[in-house]
């Protein structure tokens, strides 16, 4: 056993999930200089991916000829990681690692190889371990998503790395789901069978990351991941900032922060504000479900997703499981409503051939509202609200709509407290959510979500996405209103994305056909939503 702590960081690996590796030359050669002033004892340079799949940059690759490209300070060992996954192929293990490793550790700059694997892809990955160490390379060994193996799978793990030479075992908390309690229970499993040196990997889903790593410090555990700010996949890792000013008094070794900070100012900075890594409540909620971090990352980088739709993808998760990342599970847990629609309210019955004023739920509705009242009381057209919007005289409002469930669960305890009757899909609720309504009046219209779709029939609607908007311009498109005049949808600054979004989806519902017009009646940014004023009506 060391017995003072190796400080690894793996900034260019795992902070490369936020910009596909593609680091500058120039700050990969600051940051070698930084690392080694911090007192560093490790720089991973990136992954060996087998797959080339999509542009990613050369630490994705991290090739000999690359990194032959910078001045290696000599107190620092060099590494990358492989993905054990990539040596589950068709082609069979040996000749994966071959192609990724041409050369033996003599003439490689990489002196440092670590393994990621799951509990299942151990064997193949145990053998790679040998090739590797016969040809000159020291070779660690992370086993990923810890939390979720039991004692004996563990101590398993333990008892088969001590027949093959791995110089350290690591154990990963992948979800940012550990406390370090948990921490240390593992670290107690693994030296039932594993008496080498120990390392972790923290994520810092719930603000432990730093917690977590001390606490394996003060266990026995050697080998510590870090990285500059915490760069990494979903909410980030311990950041190497922080870790090396501990490890100054466990070492007895003073650390030069200054380059390091020079660079997170100038670099990293910058990048953070730009990519939004760093743990929030939604980053905590995937730890606490122990769900995989990168179902947040995508959702906080594609603006479809409001809180809502993150809440609710999160919640669904939850109940479904999500420890493994999958596009396709994501994309399904955002469409609530996948299963045939049902129905019993006809629309038609109350809003035929009517002008309906649709209220949103912008600050355009308070700011004119005795322009809005004077207009309901003149012209009489049937007044639907979105969810609880109350921002003008409760007595003209007729009918409200409301169908996102985390939208619906937010409000439960003020639904029932408003007089109007209630426009939702009831058949298709959680159970939780019906009862919560139980003592409200509510019109069943049913609803599926279809991306890319509006479709208008007697009970129910296909729409393209779960937002409240779209299912009232189905409801009132199935209910034939004469027209649609709309207030409170002022739209968003110039520049946001869901400006654009927004006039997509009106675009999209024009096109499907026997829609009623569409008329703005208050401010809006939306470029396809055509507009007059209420003051001229």
């Amino acid at each position: 056993m060391m017995s003072s702590p190796v400080i690894l960081d793996c900034t260019l690996r795992d902070g490369g999930y936020y910009n596909a590796w593609d680091f500058p030359r120039e700050i990969i050669a600051e940051y070698l200089t930084a690392m080694s002033a911090a007192q560093v004892d490790i720089v991973e340079m990136g992954f060996r991916f087998l797959k080339n799949v999509g542009f990613k940059g050369p630490c994705a690759y991290a090739t000999d000829d690359f990194l032959r490209n910078f001045t290696m300070p000599s107190s620092m060992t060099l590494g990358v990681m492989v993905n054990g996954s990539d040596l589950h192929t068709d082609i069979g293990w040996e000749a994966a690692i071959k192609q990724l490793f041409p050369e033996t550790a003599e003439t490689s700059p990489v002196q440092l190889v670590r393994f990621a694997c799951h509990y299942h892809e151990l064997p193949n990955t145990l053998l790679a371990v040998k090739w590797l160490s016969d040809r000159g390379y020291r070779v660690g060994f992370n086993l990923m998503q810890i939390a979720d193996r039991t004692q004996e799978e563990i101590e398993n793990l333990g008892r088969m790395a001590r027949e093959y030479p791995v110089e350290v075992l690591y154990f990963a908390d992948s979800m940012g789901s550990m406390t370090p309690d948990d921490t240390a229970q593992i670290v107690g499993w693994l030296r039932k069978e594993w008496d080498g040196p120990l390392g972790i990997h923290t994520h810092d889903n719930m603000g432990l990351a730093l917690s977590n790593t001390l606490r394996a410090v003060a266990e026995g555990v050697t080998w510590l991941d870090a990285t500059i700010t915490g760069m990494g996949r979903g909410p980030g890792n311990a950041r190497t900032e922080e870790l090396v000013i501990e490890a100054e008094e466990m070492r007895g070794r003073k650390a030069n922060l200054v380059p390091l900070m020079e660079m997170i100012r100038r670099h990293f900075r910058p990048m953070k504000e730009h990519y939004g890594w760093g743990t929030n409540p939604y980053y905590y909620l995937s730890g606490k479900y122990g769900i995989h971090p990168t179902y947040v990352q995508e959702m906080l980088g594609d603006s479809r997703y409001d809180e809502e739709d993150i809440f609710a993808v999160l919640d669904h998760l939850r109940q479904e499981g999500g420890k493994k990342f999958s596009l396709d599970r994501l994309l399904g847990a955002r469409n609530f409503y996948s299963d045939d629609p049902r129905g019993t309210w006809k629309p038609a019955d109350m809003i035929a051939g009517r002008d309906v004023l649709l209220l949103g739920t912008g600050p355009g509705v308070a700011a004119h509202r005795p322009a809005l009242e004077a207009y309901i009381r003149r012209e009489k057209p049937l007044v639907l609200a979105l969810n609880t919007q109350s921002a003008i005289d409760s007595d003209l409002i007729d009918l409200r709509a409301a169908c996102h469930p985390v939208r619906l669960r937010a409000d439960c305890d003020v639904h029932p407290t408003l007089p109007q009757p209630l426009i939702t899909p009831v058949s298709v609720l959680p159970d939780d959510l019906r009862e919560a309504l139980s003592g409200k009046e509510l019109l069943d219209f049913g609803l599926t979500v279809q991306n890319g779709t509006f479709e208008f029939y007697d009970t129910y609607c296909v729409t393209p996405t779960p937002l409240v908007v779209a299912y009232a311009l189905a409801v009132l498109t199935s209910g034939k209103a004469n027209r649609v005049l709309m207030v409170g949808f002022d739209g968003y600054p110039a520049g946001d994305p869901r400006n654009d979004q927004m006039s997509d989806l009106l675009d999209l519902y024009r096109s499907a056909g026997n829609c009623p017009p569409l008329l703005s009646v208050g401010p809006t940014t939306y470029k396809s939503l055509p507009s007059v004023s209420i003051y001229g009506l």
